[in-house]
């Protein structure tokens, strides 16, 4: 029997409403392999400003590092706009991650076959599915570099710079080639280096790491090709690792090849196996309350906390088998709803997801 921890952040908006699917689908998880999941719930974002009047409260931060995970929900909505910008609700994201120790972000980026038609590429380019990880360096390079203004050969000018260190480069590269062990055992280190010297290093870096991992084939590939390669041929990718930027960009990409950014789930790791667990699809305050928005993300990413901080892969697959089984049912909440379909709520989307557990 294991015991966890996990620390529940519901956030804003739709957020509450999609992590409760997921606490309810832990607990199922939990009676069924005989595990216990202990949760306590804690504030941030623009809840915590109307609560604690800060979007980020210490206690917060205490109780996620008390816990063995943190499951967040969505933080932010127009209601907030006219916040300080220090206070706004997303600073708790940049908050929770630099406290936390967060320097590793996966997104996946995966097709279900009874979702096939929603992917805007052609039918033949992802026959049989695809199943990319992108593995992101997510506290260094040109978004937490020197910057500012200065005067230049045409008058003032804005500068930004992008750094890291070989300590930097050397972590993120051990996350992507230990979850590469866990898939197909590929990584393709995603680069400028025929520019950037800084991607020359993250180069440098790789070839000294790959005899660590010699199961793990390695490649290499700029940028601007690799842009074009996932939406030309994505199915040749398995683990993607890059910078910052780039994989801000590159992950959004794959994302939207899927068609179906409702249901991605994304994770956050430091150092060991403690980990953040959120869905990439924000607070939608359009809908909060309404019982009409898709819990699966969120489920996913509790499958996905199981997986990698709990080592629990039986359990995970569980949780996946019965999103695919669902959705292989044609159940369907409104934002992936097509006529002939079961139209479900929030809820029901939860409910169903649990009888297949």
């Amino acid at each position: 029997m294991g015991e966890y921890k996990i620390a529940v952040i519901q956030g804003d908006g739709i957020g509450p409403e999609v992590t409760q699917e997921a606490v309810r689908v832990l607990k199922a998880i939990g009676e069924k392999y005989n595990h216990k999941f202990t949760f306590q719930y804690a504030l941030a974002g623009g809840c915590a400003i109307d609560a604690k009047g800060e979007c980020l409260p210490k206690e917060t931060l205490a109780v996620c590092k008390a816990s063995d995970s943190v499951m967040l929900g969505a933080v932010g909505g127009p209601k907030w706009d006219n916040v300080p910008n220090a206070q706004r609700p997303e600073k708790a994201l940049l908050g929770l991650r630099s406290e936390l120790g967060l320097f590793s972000n996966l997104r996946p980026a995966k097709i279900y076959d009874a979702l096939a038609d929603a992917c805007p590429l052609k039918a033949e380019i992802v026959a049989g599915g695809l199943d990319i990880l992108i593995v992101r360096e997510l506290t260094g390079g040109i978004y937490f570099g020197e910057r500012g203004y200065r005067e230049g050969k045409y008058g003032e000018e804005a500068y930004d710079v992008e750094t890291y260190s070989e300590t930097e480069i050397a972590r993120i590269l051990k996350n992507a080639f230990a979850v590469a062990m866990q898939r197909n055992k590929k990584v393709c280190c995603v680069d400028k280096a025929n520019v950037l010297e800084t991607s020359r290093l993250w180069r440098k870096v790789a070839e000294k790491m790959k005899g660590d991992y010699p199961e793990v084939a390695l490649s290499y590939m700029y940028v601007d090709n690799a842009a074009m390669q996932l939406v030309r041929n994505p199915k040749q990718f398995d683990v993607i690792v890059t910078s910052n930027m780039f994989g801000d960009i590159l992950s959004d990409e794959a994302s939207m090849i899927t068609g179906s950014i409702g249901l991605l789930p994304s994770a956050s790791f430091g150092e060991g196996s403690f980990g953040m667990y959120e869905p990439i699809h924000g607070s939608a305050p359009d809908i909060a309350g309404e019982n009409k928005a898709n819990p699966i993300a969120a489920i996913l990413s509790a499958a996905m906390m199981l997986k990698y901080s709990f080592h629990l892969e039986e359990e995970a697959r569980s949780i996946e088998n019965a999103v695919k089984a669902v959705l292989g049912e044609d159940m369907r909440t409104p934002d992936i709803y097509s006529e002939g379909m079961t139209l479900l709520g929030t809820k029901e989307m939860g409910e169903s997801i649990l009888k297949h557990i």
